[in-house]
């Protein structure tokens, strides 16, 4: 059995239907074994036979729609994808905090990579890579200065569309761990 985690967009933890325990139930419906929930954001690690990423990010998206009305997105990893970006070290020396957010920001399966990455398209954000294996982009970005929002989230949706979604460094760090377990 490989080791996943589905990576959510569109979750609103308010929302009745989105509740870790309903979106859980919809991937235990699916046969999937030891399903958990990481925080309360769209993370749902579980274990399956099947290999094929892209029928796998359908069958999920279709079950949510069908169950819960979620429409917003499911990207995959696999747990040795996670494992090697965690071990890349793509942030050496920078600690995610209050006025720096580390991020990294997945592309579903099938998206096109990028040829070069970008120049810098926020003075707020600098990208210091994209690790190709794990299709994600891997920024900091400052958010010290209050009223002041980057525009990175918005540059990533206008050039890759919603086959997108974003995860704190320590989130990603959360999602293996709880993988391991």
């Amino acid at each position: 059995m490989k080791r996943y985690a589905a990576l959510l967009r569109g979750i609103a933890p308010s929302n009745p239907n989105m509740a870790n325990d309903k979106l859980r139930g919809v991937f235990e419906g699916l046969g999937f074994e030891k399903v958990a929930s990481v925080l309360a954001s769209g993370n749902i690690v579980f274990r399956g036979a099947e290999t094929d990423i892209g029928e796998l990010e359908d069958r999920i998206q279709q079950a949510l729609i069908s169950e819960l009305g979620i429409a917003g997105g499911t990207i995959l990893r696999t747990a040795e994808d996670l494992q090697a970006l965690l071990d890349s070290d793509p942030f050496p020396g920078l600690t995610h905090g209050r006025g720096t957010y580390l991020v990294a920001t997945f592309l579903k399966d099938g998206a096109q990579a990028p040829k070069k990455l970008p120049d810098q398209p926020d003075p707020l954000t600098r990208v210091v890579g994209y690790d190709k294996p794990c299709r994600a982009f891997l920024a900091v970005i400052d958010n010290s200065e209050p009223g002041k929002t980057p525009d990175f989230m918005t540059w990533l949706d206008k050039t890759y569309g919603k086959d997108i979604t974003t995860r704190t460094w320590l989130t990603v760090q959360r999602i293996v761990k709880k993988m391991d377990a």
